[in-house]
């Protein structure tokens, strides 16, 4: 009998360990000594045109129990990329194939994409990043769904992002399927 239950909870660890072999992190340390894990930064979006190039990028990471969304929008440029601000009212709209829509919202205090300059390729980039929080029962639809859309209500305006099955990127050389992200990684965080 304990032998049954020793191969049982062996095999119970592998297959637990299986699961998340697909899940790559990226630790965040705070000043508290407290540590987040967060799963690598994931290419939602891309629009390259006319010498302006921007991105968007999904991580999510579990806070003390709590799922969140990461968000970061990136654009570079030889001239001033657009701001763009995301504040306590600011949301993200997610259409899934199935038509039902997700909404997530905003854990992030008002914040501004910051400036800086690539003295290397002589570009302005903009970074803006925040937090968003799933609403309840949205978690369960995105793990069995794939999205087609990204809609996100900014601080002054709302700007829609269509999502591709397959994102071959232009300037990261790798491919990506943005549509079935939160099929892939949301087991990394649950």
């Amino acid at each position: 009998m304990k032998k049954l239950l020793l191969m049982a909870l062996l095999g119970f660890g592998l297959a637990a360990t299986a699961q998340n072999k697909d899940c790559e992190f990226t630790i965040i340390s705070n000043g508290d000594g407290k540590e987040l894990k967060s799963t690598k930064d994931y290419l939602m979006y891309e629009k390259v045109f006319a010498g302006t190039s921007q991105f968007m990028f999904f991580s999510m990471s579990n806070n003390e129990g709590v799922p969140v969304l990461n968000f970061q929008l990136l654009a570079k440029s030889k001239e001033f990329p657009k701001v763009f601000c995301i504040d306590k009212t600011s949301k993200i709209y997610i259409q899934l194939t199935n038509g039902k829509i997700i909404t997530l919202i905003s854990a992030t205090e008002e914040q501004c994409s910051g400036l800086i300059y690539d003295n290397n390729e002589k570009n302005n980039i903009r970074v803006l990043t925040g937090s968003f929080l799933f609403t309840k029962g949205s978690l369960e639809e995105l793990e069995k769904n794939s999205i087609s859309f990204i809609r996100v209500k900014y601080a002054t305006e709302t700007v829609d992002y269509p999502v591709k099955s397959e994102l071959n990127s232009e300037n990261m050389k790798e491919k990506y399927s943005p549509d079935t992200y939160f099929i892939n990684n949301l087991k990394c965080i649950r």
